[in-house]
């Protein structure tokens, strides 16, 4: 291997190429028949032509460094991606809780989430020495299309695949008439072509034991109701052994009026039904507040988030306050459309008919004459109706 270091030396002390190419400390060895002198010079030019080359490289500017530095996935441009992503997906999911919001609903969910990514955001642009630039920006943007299509697959897949309906924000049901009682303009909620009265509660709840007498009067008004029964509410809850209404085994035989509920009959406090169907998801969790009784009639009339009748309306007629009797007086006088109970409880009753009948398209005439309805309720349920 040559010794270009004492190439050097000898040629800043005036040596010709051919006594350095002779030198045995150079170590150069020529091709045979080729002159060591020139063919030692050629070697060294060309060496030095590299070395040249190598030297006047231009240096990566700073700028270019930056950029390149940029499109690093650092915690500043993960943070950048993530919040328009799930912000899109939150948005969505809140103006669309069904189907883009039954996966994650945009309330606790989305926004817990959607905080930990602005929070990470925060945190990433803290560490790093450029705030803004082009491949920030770059980033926003796709984060934005990727929250786009991917909510756009949610919502298909849901709509398409399990049949869930579109529903509103809760924001944008319109008040009604008839305490508690919302509507929107989602589309009807129907089984086999007859709206559809939908409960969804629990035995032990003691609001839900009040409303269900309610619910049960309006329903028996349409058709026949079957394996329902009386008992009380929990023993241990507010307003203990409130009388009530089973339901959560119930059927309605009705030619205009169909029924479905999720009621839960275990007994246990603070347990909640559970849903079978997609339907009964995406309105128990776009309306029910969370809190139950929940009730909605044709999919367009919503009562959710507060009780239909007060609890504390039935205390005479508790579990404790009436030996044991109370749930079965409570019946008689809802069969019977009189007494204090009934006073307390017909006027939901007249207005879950009213909507009803909204829902059926027939007037209070022609189902009064079908079900045989009394003087008294064909004329609260016209007046309630009139304000419908």
């Amino acid at each position: 291997m040559v010794d270009w270091d004492r190439v050097e030396l000898l040629r800043k002390s005036g040596w010709d190429w051919d006594e350095i190419a002779d030198d045995p400390k150079v170590a150069f060895q020529a091709a045979k028949g080729a002159d060591p002198g020139r063919a030692l010079q050629v070697l060294y030019r060309k060496r030095q032509g590299r070395a040249d080359r190598k030297e006047s490289a231009p240096a990566k500017p700073a700028k270019r460094l930056a950029d390149e530095a940029d499109r690093k996935w650092t915690l500043a441009r993960i943070g950048y991606f993530a919040v328009p992503l799930i912000g899109m997906w939150a948005l969505i999911a809140y103006l669309a809780p069904s189907p883009v919001g039954l996966i994650l609903p945009t309330i606790p969910y989305l926004a817990l989430i959607l905080a930990i990514a602005v929070g990470l955001l925060i945190y990433g642009l803290f560490r790093s020495a450029r705030k803004w630039n082009k491949v920030f920006r770059t980033t926003i943007i796709s984060g934005v299309v990727v929250g786009l299509i991917f909510t756009g697959v949610v919502g298909l897949a849901g709509a398409l695949i399990f049949g869930c309906p579109y529903l509103p924000p809760a924001a944008a049901l319109s008040t009604q008439p008839g305490p508690g009682w919302a509507a929107g303009t989602m589309s009807p909620w129907q089984e086999n072509g007859k709206p559809v009265l939908y409960f969804y509660g629990a035995s032990w709840c003691p609001y839900c034991s009040a409303s269900s007498w309610a619910i049960y009067k309006a329903l028996s008004e349409f058709g026949t109701v079957q394996g329902n029964y009386t008992s009380f509410s929990s023993l241990s809850d507010v307003y203990a052994g409130t009388p009530e209404m089973v339901l959560g085994d119930a059927s309605l035989q009705s030619n205009t009026v169909s029924f479905i509920v999720t009621e839960d009959l275990s007994g246990v406090d603070g347990t909640f039904p559970g849903t079978s169907t997609c339907y009964e998801s995406a309105y128990v969790g776009a309306y029910s507040g969370g809190s139950i009784p929940f009730v909605a009639i044709n999919g367009q009339y919503i009562h959710g988030g507060s009780t239909l009748i007060d609890p504390a309306n039935l205390a005479s007629w508790t579990y404790s306050s009436s030996s044991g009797a109370g749930a079965g007086q409570v019946a008689s006088q809802v069969h019977s459309e009189s007494g204090a109970a009934w006073g307390y409880i017909s006027p939901q009753a007249y207005w879950i008919m009213a909507y009803l009948t909204k829902a059926t398209g027939q007037s209070v005439a022609s189902l009064s004459s079908q079900y045989h309805w009394s003087t008294a309720t064909q004329n609260a349920v016209s007046a309630d109706l009139a304000q419908i």
